[in-house]
């Protein structure tokens, strides 16, 4: 692994591997396609995903409104693509505070080791004895409902799995030879972790920050289904699930369209996340 990263991966192995494994190359414009529509939202010619118009509540899939209205007359597919952008948002920003934790405890409980080690480690292993979503349910529970505490409540569940891989590769990181030539020049601690051995194991988090962003996505999803994330009339995917349970039967369009789009994202990052770990992979060239 560590040899592929140091050397650039050839354009043509990249372009073999996507044909040669064609869901990865499904979940690359799946994943590019989302973020794409949410990044144009506000340049498109949509509806105000606010907007209010009780005389219009419930309609079903027409040429104005293509996925009906809600309960309270707003455009679906207004709200699922501005939706989109609050969910991805929420999720980048969750996942930015998760691997700066993350790296942040692994790295010093590898490197250093000792007692900190024993220390850092019994507060991860503390955290990942709770299941995740009780200990999500609890931290957004006693923080409030907001889109901010849920990602709060994210970023404390998942941390911690994260940190102990980091420190299994800075681990086995620690004493290769490329570490032991900069420890043998002067180099800093600060140094060797950052310039060293983080760069050397950017690859394999690539990967895992990937994988883990559906897992991600549908933590931020479930919370705000049950009341404890996005607020009305903020537009958000989980939240709109459970607006639309009262009307399941009389209009499934509601609990569909948001549904599908949390399954898709979250399909299209696991497939991307594949085809990434075997862009990465050096035996992929061989």
């Amino acid at each position: 692994m560590e040899g592929a990263l140091r050397r650039r991966i050839p354009r043509r192995a990249i372009l073999h591997n996507m044909h040669r494994d064609p869901g990865s190359f499904l979940g690359f414009g799946i994943v590019a396609g989302v973020i794409l529509v949410a990044a144009l939202a506000p340049l498109l010619p949509l509806h105000d995903p606010t907007h209010l118009d009780l005389q219009n509540r419930l309609l079903s899939p027409s040429f104005e409104f293509p996925l009906g209205t809600d309960h309270l007359g707003r455009d679906e597919l207004s709200r699922l693509i501005f939706g989109a952008r609050t969910t991805l948002l929420m999720s980048a920003a969750s996942l930015a505070i998760i691997m700066t934790l993350a790296s942040t405890v692994g790295s010093l409980s590898g490197y250093y080791g000792g007692w900190l080690d024993t220390v850092l480690m019994m507060v991860v292993d503390l955290m990942l004895a709770f299941p995740s979503l009780i200990l999500g349910v609890a931290v957004a529970g006693i923080l409030g409902p907001s889109l901010i505490n849920v990602m709060i409540a994210v970023s404390v569940v998942w941390w911690a799995s994260h940190a102990r891989v980091i420190r299994g590769m800075v681990l086995s990181a620690r004493n290769k030879e490329y570490v032991e030539g900069a420890r043998a020049i002067g180099a800093s601690d600060g140094r060797i972790v950052v310039y060293h051995i983080s760069r050397n194991i950017v690859g394999p988090l690539v990967v895992l920050v990937t994988l883990d962003m559906g897992w991600i996505i549908l933590g931020i999803a479930g919370l705000s289904f049950l009341g404890l994330g996005a607020q009305p009339p903020t537009p958000e995917w989980g939240a709109m699930l459970n607006d639309s349970r009262s009307y399941m039967q009389t209009s499934p369009i509601l609990l569909l369209a948001p549904g599908s789009a949390i399954f898709l994202l979250v399909l299209g990052f696991n497939l991307m996340g594949d085809g990434i770990r075997d862009i990465l992979d050096p035996t992929t060239y061989r």
